[in-house]
């Protein structure tokens, strides 16, 4: 498997991305009909719990692996790569082994102590295996990374997403008779196959890699270095092994650090959220429900669309970093108005769609409209999430990461007691913490802007903003009239996607006509860029 340049291990990552979420969703739209929303509700609690364990044993040892291997390989000395990714292994395999060891001990404790439903249990367990598979499977996507080989990581992401679907509705089915905690735990135990194949698939190419490269050392061209006493190997080794702990652990302590904090906002967001629902006189069954309902079918199906704004932030990084290091202010302020332009844009008709359409949407994704009224309330507030990951890309491009994780850090305390506050109150209920999210998504987009232009004295273009919203809002109208008024057949379904397609080609022809977008915008989009 060649070298791949860095444009097309960016493309190939990141069509493996698109692949991979547009997959996820297929396993969030039937889970629900297999398992209802109270399963949901039950396999989304004890998710939080393996994020912050992931987190803590791969959120920067794959980086320092990548890191380090690409400096190794680009001084030629590929045995030091190899040396790097076994220490690596050691190091994230012993984590993995003593947390999924922990885990599993402390899965009774967590189930009936922390959470509020002792039903968690059986997909907690289940989960356990996971740990110390995930923990290998990164180290060798680091490896992979730093050898800029991009191939192998893709590969494998897409068979487990593949392989993950499968198993997790096949095994949720078949243990559903014993009961909605049994499905839930075989719908965790079928992302553990998923995980485990995906492992397989990266050691199938390493071995294959390596087989390679020992015939091309044994090569009639290839030297052979002189041999070097035994001790005096051994004692190289060790030096080396314990120089290459020391900065595996350097490099990847404050990145880890960075990442938990998204996993304990979350993690709190899922404990505090079922606590406050519990104070507010909800019953156990139906707050994990609601808790389902929200976590696992209405916040998936507004990120949906965040994909188109994720891959614009992927290619948005190098050329703001390239124009930063040339200090070229201009070309700065010039690519992020088209970032954030293209963001607003391509985001907004997806936000209307779920608040015009979000009962027929519901009822045709997961069977019934009692999701409907959530995902209405949030729809209109997607379009911060959508501008939010440009603008968190961005400040990361021009070297404040930090800023960002502040900025971060803010909003996720504010939620947190947002959350506590309102949804422990019988009258808001969920809702109290969707309240908390919408506000969370509002603040640190919000923060983000105001942290970018103070840093780069970016300008606020307000005709664009009102533009898009012009667009959204005749947009609404005339999906609401058709779906209503014009009736085009007597399937719902057909219904609907008759409205909201003719609704998409009235908005983006207003952008046309407003010169909000032009054709040479698609040049710019990933995957849609045109072959000049």
């Amino acid at each position: 498997m060649r070298k791949q340049s860095f444009i097309q291990g960016t493309l190939i990552l990141l069509a493996a991305g698109i692949i991979n979420r547009m997959l996820g969703f297929i396993p969030r739209i039937i889970l629900p009909r297999v398992i209802g929303a109270e399963g949901v509700g039950l396999y989304q609690l004890g998710y939080p719990f393996f994020i912050v364990l992931i987190t803590i044993i791969t959120g920067g040892i794959p980086l320092a692996i990548a890191k380090m291997v690409a400096e190794a390989e680009g001084e030629g000395r590929p045995e030091e790569s190899r040396r790097i990714l076994h220490s690596g292994l050691a190091l994230s395999l012993g984590l993995g082994v003593f947390f999924t060891l922990l885990a599993l001990f402390s899965a009774s404790w967590v189930s009936n102590v922390i959470l509020t439903d002792s039903r968690v249990y059986y997909t907690f367990v289940s989960m356990t295996p996971m740990i110390a598979i995930v923990a290998v499977s990164a180290i060798y996507r680091g490896y992979f990374q730093g050898r800029q080989n991009m191939i192998p990581s893709a590969l494998s992401s897409v068979l487990e997403s593949v392989i993950r679907i499968v198993f997790m509705l096949w095994f949720s089915w078949l243990l559903l008779p014993r009961g909605v905690a049994y499905a839930a735990a075989g719908a965790m135990l079928g992302v553990t196959v998923g995980e485990i194949v995906g492992m397989l698939a990266l050691l199938w190419q390493y071995y294959y890699i390596v087989k390679r490269d020992k015939k091309a050392d044994l090569s009639p061209t290839a030297s052979t270095p002189d041999p070097a006493p035994e001790n005096e190997e051994k004692t190289a080794a060790s030096a080396k092994s314990h120089s290459i702990f020391k900065r595996l652990i350097r490099i990847s302590v404050p990145v880890t650090a960075g990442r938990l904090v998204g996993s304990f906002s979350y993690l709190l967001e899922s404990i505090i959220t079922a606590r406050s629902l519990a104070l507010a006189g909800i019953a156990t069954a139906a707050a994990t429900a609601q808790y389902g309902s929200l976590q696992g079918m209405v916040i998936p199906l507004l990120l949906l669309p965040g994909v188109l704004s994720s891959s614009l932030a992927v290619s948005l990084v190098p050329s703001l970093s390239e124009a930063s290091a040339r200090r070229d202010l201009p070309t700065i302020h010039k690519r992020m108005h088209q970032a954030l332009r293209l963001a607003m844009v391509t985001g907004a008709p997806f936000a209307a769609v779920m608040y015009i359409f979000a009962v027929p949407l519901c009822t045709l994704m997961y069977g019934n409209a009692d999701t409907a009224p959530m995902l209405r309330m949030m729809a209109p507030f997607a379009l911060f999430l959508y501008v939010q990951a440009p603008l968190q890309a961005a400040l990361q491009a021009m070297e404040r990461p930090g800023r960002a994780l502040v900025n971060t850090l803010i909003g996720a305390v504010v939620k947190i007691v947002l959350i506590l506050l309102l949804a422990s109150q019988p009258e808001y209920g969920i809702y109290g913490a969707i309240i908390a999210i919408i506000i969370n998504s509002i603040l640190v987009t919000m923060l983000h802007g105001y942290s970018l232009v103070r840093l780069i004295s970016l300008s606020i273009r307000l005709a664009d903003l009102l533009k898009t919203l012009a667009a959204m809002i005749i947009m609404a109208a005339g999906m609401s009239y058709i779906y209503t008024s014009v009736p085009i057949a007597p399937a719902q379904w057909a219904q609907f996607l008759f409205a909201a397609g003719s609704g998409m080609a009235l908005y983006f022809g207003i952008c046309l006509l407003s010169g909000l977008i032009s054709i040479r915008d698609l040049d710019r989009v990933p995957f849609i860029k045109k072959r000049r």
